[in-house]
């Protein structure tokens, strides 16, 4: 017998069909005599419209009212869920993230997990029900509703499956897996059977909306193995692991990134401890900064470019211009029209070129390169939000067509 912990995505339970699918899935597993615990989210576009609701009532609400709001369409979720296995004969119990021993943060909308007390779900497993849990959400130390953040109902379940020392994670999505690119946008994108947490984690940072980038890396640091799958079909999906297991590919994927804006520090006074007081302020606000590039100093001065997320973008050019001043900076502008296209491969590391190739694919659609930023295993670009999927497909088309076959 095994613990098997699994998740299923908002599209997965996006109306009552779907919801009877997802129960004969997981009542499959059960009838093999496994342990299973399951971590739903909130029905397909469900999130967004308790958004919408509570910009009719207050455009500004604050983030713990919001928090618990949102937690409320994984509660539904679960319960629906829970009806169709009931129906089904098989004995099910549900519960929401705090029942099921979350404590998070108190950072409200994007809180982390501190610990989980598996208590009260081990004692219904051994009551022999199938547990069904609220993913998304927890409680902080005032008691107060918490949610994870976009996705965090993957980081429900991995944070589930490593505390419970589960024998595997299923990751159930409307993607048969992990492609090298979206196969929405790409007709020639090919699904992996394999991947790294390195790599994988990469993506998910950059832009692929198949796994949360925080669920790999507490998969990566607890050893969970990963399996993405559709659970709109039987098909084998693809499994996320340690890399030294594996047979390097030259490139893993190409991934896209709308949700970027590109701010710049004009006319800095080139001296020592600028940047250091700029970035500082910034991680102060606890905004994150992804590529950056600094001019070449010229007349005294220079211009510090840098990329954040869109949502964070304003708040960051209002503090900097406050800091102008003292900085001594002459402006400080930002775009929300460009986009990150970024390739991903472990096997760059050992292969010269591949930027070369990169570039030579961007040129070739005459596509204009605004920044560039590389690590061992990946590099991003930085282009105009209208070119993002010509380049997607410019730069699969390069590797995949020629270089990995």
């Amino acid at each position: 017998m095994s613990l098997i912990v699994q998740k299923f995505g908002g599209s997965s339970v996006a109306n009552a069909e779907r919801v009877f699918n997802v129960a004969n899935i997981i009542t499959s597993k059960y009838k093999e005599g496994n342990d299973v615990v399951v971590v739903v989210s909130a029905q397909g576009d469900t999130t967004d419209d308790f958004i919408e609701k509570a910009n009719e009532i207050n455009p500004e609400p604050s983030k713990r009212e919001m928090d618990v709001l949102l937690s409320a369409g994984e509660q539904i979720s679960m319960s629906l869920l829970a009806m169709a296995i009931e129906k089904l004969g098989f004995p099910v119990v549900s519960l929401t993230g705090w029942q099921a021993g979350f404590r998070t943060s108190s950072v409200y909308g994007n809180a982390r997990i501190k610990r989980i007390h598996c208590d009260r779900i081990r004692k219904e497993l051994d009551k022999k029900n199938i547990v069904i849990v609220a993913g998304f959400q927890g409680l902080n130390r005032f008691d107060d509703i918490t949610t994870l953040g976009r996705g965090g109902s993957d980081t429900s379940a991995v944070a589930i499956a490593s505390a419970m020392h589960a024998d595997l994670c299923q990751i159930y999505t409307d993607v048969e897996g992990v492609f090298t690119a979206d196969p929405r946008k790409v007709k020639d994108a090919r699904k992996l059977s394999e991947i790294s947490y390195d790599e994988m984690l990469e993506l998910a940072t950059l832009g692929a909306q198949v796994l949360n980038n925080r669920s790999v890396e507490m998969a990566k640091k607890y050893n969970i193995e990963l399996e993405v799958l559709s659970s709109l079909t039987k098909k084998p999906g693809t499994i996320v692991k340690e890399a030294a297991k594996m047979e390097k590919m030259l490139i893993s994927g190409v991934a896209k990134d709308n949700n970027v804006a590109r701010i710049s520090i004009i006319g800095v006074p080139d001296r020592p401890g600028l940047a250091f007081k700029i970035f500082s302020k910034l991680a102060a606000k606890d905004v994150n900064v992804d590529i950056i590039l600094q001019s070449i100093g010229r007349d005294g001065t220079k211009d510090i470019s840098f990329t954040v997320i869109k949502d964070r973008a304003k708040d960051a050019v209002q503090m900097l211009k406050e800091y102008a001043d003292v900085l001594g900076a002459a402006d400080v502008v930002y775009d929300e029209n460009v986009a990150k296209v970024s390739i991903v491969g472990a096997g760059m590391e050992t292969h010269p070129g591949i930027a070369a190739d990169m570039f030579e694919a961007l040129y070739d659609a005459q596509i204009n390169i605004q920044m560039i930023a590389t690590s061992e295993i990946k590099i991003s670009v930085l282009i105009d939000a209208k070119d993002a999927d010509s380049a997607v497909s410019a730069i699969h088309n390069k590797f995949f067509s020629v270089v990995n076959e």
